[in-house]
């Protein structure tokens, strides 16, 4: 469970130092945007009040505190089914899985939405979305599940 606890730990804090500094040092809200390295990796501001690609967006008190406590419940769950997981990288995973959601439980608290603001782009193609370094978390530690757990997972 430490392994875990310190992995969720790590990314929350680097969740929140790239939130800083893209809402506080760079003032990316105020500045719109900047290429990176265009199209490839550019900061697009953006205010996610939904979940993934504005779904449910609403900027009403009940979804953003449905939205806090369905994370808040997958989080608890996530913990108490690793309680009982031996292999390092289940636990790294669900940290990883762990801290990215309470990153943007986080933000959905303190800002009313989620801060995102990488967007990317390739090949012709424009991504209108934004994204935060929480939902790229969330999405790494639900597929290291998905691949340390189950029936061809072993356990060491």
């Amino acid at each position: 469970m430490l392994r875990m606890c310190l992995t969720a730990a790590f990314v929350f804090v680097l969740d929140r130092i790239s939130k800083w500094l893209v809402l506080d040092v760079i003032d990316l809200p105020s500045v719109g945007g900047i290429d990176v390295l265009p199209p490839v990796l550019n900061l697009r501001m953006a205010w996610n009040f939904g979940v993934n690609f504005g779904l449910l967006a609403d900027d009403s008190a009940l979804v953003r505190w449905s939205l806090i406590t369905v994370a808040l419940a997958i989080t608890l769950a996530v913990a108490f089914w690793m309680r009982n997981e031996r292999g390092a990288a289940a636990r790294i995973s669900a940290g990883v899985l762990i801290g990215g959601a309470l990153g943007n439980v986080f933000d959905r608290i303190a800002y009313g939405a989620v801060a995102d603001f990488l967007n990317m782009s390739c090949c012709g193609i424009d991504n209108p979305y934004s994204f935060n370094v929480a939902d790229v978390a969330i999405f790494i530690g639900a597929a290291g599940l998905i691949l340390s757990t189950g029936n061809g997972a072993k356990s060491s």
